[in-house]
């Protein structure tokens, strides 16, 4: 396997030269990113296909189950995130020697949230209890937790080893072993849930069994080929262990906290959000839900750019390069921008086509249809303050912008949406457009005082030297 490096900047080439240059190296760090969150995401949906065709009982536990252990892992995955600016950065100013420490103490740090992870799923029923399940889809839920957690291991050594490879610019290899997740998860799912080749039929628990032994088998994978390509044989995984080190493992820790707190705060209010809207009627939920779905779908390609992105200008900054950086941020910015409004656009002119797709209801439809005018708006500005904070990430500034955002989702977005939809204290209720107004108004907030900080960080401190 074989792929292009992070390039040094060319700074005598024209503006225009030098901003297409460095998009087009966006380009060739994000797309292999892409693929992989794509396929990251099939994982979810032949889960819940295949777990629904089983029974409706299976569908709801193994749905569940994943709104239990997916915040966790976004914990921890934002938390391990730091690894790619700091090997990023490592890898652009030359310091070869501090790689695989690093990658070691994020081991040590994968391996701490292993056994947290381990022990809280596999101990949910106080949770189970209070959301009053029958008792066998309680039954299988936990089950199917049981399972998931013999991969947990294996999940958390990925995402802990992307660090290195994305860190050192080769972005596809992750990508190739999420695709080889994926390969195996389908066929084992289907083996495991409808018992094949003699095995008995475990419904929604084979889903957990064959994400763990997908998820197995790719890590094992990843790990034969970081020992044996010769991209990576000179920086000699296991043979140069490192042992626990506090000050890298704060180090990691103090970058990596404040992002893996505003993922899973993120991720908390749309839950928080879909229980909100409860009362209103299923028809308004699966409208909402719906349009959450594309909304997510479409966010993929600015979200892959974002972590490009954090890539790249870490990478400057390591190399000496902050004028660089500087451009690459406020470009991208552009960038995101038009890719942003051609989303709000397909979603604007094909909304009722969309809302047909994923569903017949014409009471679906409708309330789809008219929650996808406000997606469009939305998601522009969703784009504009991924790619603020994904700059921000590259200069390793995570606490204030972890600020910005509770403040922005919890303070502003969170209680103007309810404000929207439930009272006529600023206009008739809206119902569940009013969320999307409120998340529209915090993510204004967000993409506004992540951009100040940005143009503080690139203007006025240490980077502008």
């Amino acid at each position: 396997m074989d792929e292009n490096h992070q390039p040094l900047p060319e700074t005598r080439q024209p503006l225009i030269a030098r901003t297409l240059l460095e998009w087009r190296t966006l380009a060739i760090l994000g797309g292999p990113i892409l693929i992989a969150q794509l396929a990251q995401m099939a994982n979810g949906v032949i889960d819940t296909v295949m777990a629904g065709h089983a029974s409706a009982e299976d569908l709801a536990a193994v749905g569940i189950g994943s709104s239990l252990w997916m915040p966790l892992f976004l914990l921890f995955m934002g938390m391990l995130g730091a690894l790619q600016p700091i090997i990023s950065g490592y890898r652009g100013a030359g310091a070869v020697e501090r790689i695989m420490p690093a990658t070691w103490q994020g081991l040590y740090i994968a391996a701490g949230a292993t056994v947290i992870m381990v022990l809280l799923l596999t101990n949910v029923h106080p949770v189970l209890n209070l959301l009053n399940l029958e008792a066998n889809t309680a039954r299988i839920t936990q089950g199917y937790l049981d399972a998931f957690a013999w991969g947990i291991p294996a999940l958390l050594l990925m995402t802990a080893l992307r660090g290195l490879t994305d860190g050192l610019g080769h972005t596809r290899v992750i990508m190739v072993f999420s695709l080889l997740s994926t390969l195996i998860n389908l066929p084992l799912n289907y083996i495991f849930i409808y018992g094949k080749l003699g095995l008995p039929a475990m419904g929604g628990i084979g889903c957990g069994w064959a994400t763990s032994l997908s998820n197995g088998v790719a890590a094992l994978a990843l790990l034969v080929y970081l020992n044996r390509s010769a991209l990576f044989r000179r920086f000699h995984l296991l043979a140069e262990r490192a042992r626990p080190d506090p000050a890298g493992i704060g180090y990691i820790l103090r970058i990596g906290v404040p992002i893996g707190f505003t993922i899973f705060v993120e991720a908390s209010m749309f839950s928080v959000i879909a229980l909100f809207l409860a009362p209103l009627g299923p028809v308004v939920v699966a409208g909402h839900q719906i349009a959450l779905n594309v909304i997510s779908l479409l966010f993929m390609l600015p979200l892959s750019i974002g972590m490009a992105l954090t890539l790249r200008v870490s990478f400057l900054i390591g190399a000496g390069a902050p004028g660089t950086a500087r451009l690459l941020s406020r470009s991208s910015l552009i960038l995101s921008a038009a890719v942003a409004l051609v989303f709000a656009s397909l979603l604007f002119l094909f909304r009722d086509a969309i809302a047909g797709l994923y569903s017949s209801d014409s009471a679906v439809r409708i309330v789809t249809t008219n929650l996808l005018l406000f997606a469009a708006i939305f998601q522009i500005a969703d784009v504009i303050q991924v790619t603020c904070i994904s700059a921000l990430r590259g200069y390793k500034d995570t606490r204030i912008p972890m600020l910005i955002m509770l403040f922005s989702f919890w303070v502003v977005g969170l209680p103007l949406g309810y404000l929207l939809t439930f009272t006529d204290g600023l206009v008739p209720a809206m119902g569940a457009a009013g969320f999307w107004v409120g998340l529209t108004a915090g993510l204004i907030s967000a993409s506004l005082l992540l951009g100040a900080r940005l143009f503080y960080l690139t203007h006025y401190s240490r980077y502008q030297k």
